[in-house]
């Protein structure tokens, strides 16, 4: 009896192991790669900037010459990065961008 009561706990135990879930990676947002941003120029028209780019995540409802690119990468090991691009236009050409992408810092438009 106690033989069995043993190898039930041993059989329980192991199958409960066998259970753990994966966890994945979850992304959200926008990829931008430093790639992407080493094409943005000073002086773009939006659509350009847009196909380069992609679709914004948000543009400003008070101020439709900010573009907001936002990423978010929830690890499935916990941990968390979040990058963001802020774009800016005046007269409808490219004025600046600031923010980060991984690996590398970008600041004004040269």
């Amino acid at each position: 009896m106690k033989t069995l009561l043993t190898l039930l706990i041993l059989l329980g135990t192991l199958l409960s192991s066998a259970c753990t879930l994966h966890k994945i990676d979850v992304q959200q947002g926008n990829i931008v790669t430093t790639d992407m941003v080493n094409q943005l120029k000073a002086g773009m028209s939006p659509k350009q900037v847009r196909f380069i780019m992609g679709t914004p995540l948000i543009i400003d409802t008070f101020n439709p010459n900010h573009w907001i690119y936002l990423y978010y990468l929830h690890g499935g090991d916990g941990h968390i990065k979040q990058y963001h691009l802020n774009i800016e236009f005046r007269d409808d050409k490219l004025l600046s961008f600031t923010g980060d992408v991984p690996q590398k810092k970008i600041g004004a438009v040269p």
